[in-house]
């Protein structure tokens, strides 16, 4: 099975220059919690989730509408190809700990996204290769608690 058998085509994104404000509404609009960003409409650079725009918020104290997506991005993006294998794919979201992959064309341009949701709510679709152990070993990856760089945990432990 490929990727482009179960990802989402129609994906709402954002632009880099966005505020948080404007990605967090997109995000209550289109009932999602992760938006692929953009740069001049075209470029995929990124992904901005509700927890992102959460945590900035939070940290700078600082509304929302002055944040710009840009600022709270890491600025590191997994992606796959539609004619990706599907257990690729998911072993990718394991090794880089995302629930989500941006599906890009040859020319890296954006043409969908997938989830584990995709992949949990079709498990059991006729020709579909995975069996539940797979996908709990996929969930189990990306839940892997990440050892966070010393800087940051210095940072965390200092303003708890």
């Amino acid at each position: 099975m490929k990727v482009k058998d179960l990802m989402t085509s129609e994906v709402t994104s954002c632009d880099l220059n966005a505020s948080l404000a404007d990605a967090a509404k997109a995000m209550w609009d289109h009932d999602c919690g992760v938006l692929p960003v953009l740069k001049d409409g075209k470029e995929l650079v990124g992904v901005i989730t509700d927890r992102d725009i959460c945590m900035a918020s939070a940290m700078r104290d600082i509304n929302p509408s002055q944040i710009s997506v840009e600022e709270s991005i890491t600025g590191e993006v997994f992606s796959t190809t539609s004619d990706t294998d599907l257990q690729k794919a998911l072993d990718k979201m394991g090794q880089h700990q995302v629930h989500r992959l941006p599906v890009v064309d040859s020319q890296g341009q954006l043409i969908g996204i997938l989830s584990m949701n995709n992949v949990t709510q079709c498990f059991d679709r006729k020709g579909m290769d995975l069996t539940p152990k797979k996908i709990v070993e996929a969930f189990k990856s990306i839940g892997t608690q990440r050892q966070l760089p010393e800087k940051n945990e210095q940072a965390i432990s200092a303003t708890v």
